[in-house]
């Protein structure tokens, strides 16, 4: 088992931002926080979808992936009402081959985010599952 270093967020908590056992990466949950102040950034679920799913980035690419090696997501929000903003956001990240994924109001978030993303990601070449 590895710690991914230098993730997006670095934060002052007991947790890895992303783990990886043999060539299973499990990502932390990400909420929308600027990198560089720390603070969550404005305009609401969609804004927050998207710096959360940026940072999520930056950790896939630090262990040599990108979008196109997650296998599996789990979205949170504060409110299902966002579901289909942060959908809306979630298709400009992944494009193709779309991971499963599993999506739940919860009662909260932290530092009040009104979402956060968890995601497992496959490093190296995805086998074909019709081949």
């Amino acid at each position: 088992m590895s710690c991914i270093p230098g993730s997006a967020t670095a934060l002052q908590y007991a947790f890895c931002q992303a783990v990886l056992v043999d060539r299973t990466m499990y990502i932390a949950g990400q909420i929308g926080l600027e990198p560089s102040t720390g603070q969550l950034v404005s305009g609401g679920a969609k804004e927050e979808a998207k710096q959360a799913l940026k940072n999520m980035g930056e950790i896939l690419k630090a262990a040599g992936c990108d979008y196109g090696n997650v296998v599996k997501t789990t979205v949170l929000m504060a409110d299902m009402k966002d579901y289909n903003d942060i959908n809306d956001v979630y298709k400009q990240f992944f494009k193709a081959n779309f991971p499963a994924r599993a999506a739940y109001q919860v009662a909260a978030l932290p530092k009040g985010a009104r979402v956060e993303i968890e995601a497992i990601a496959i490093q190296g070449p995805l086998q074909d599952a019709s081949a």
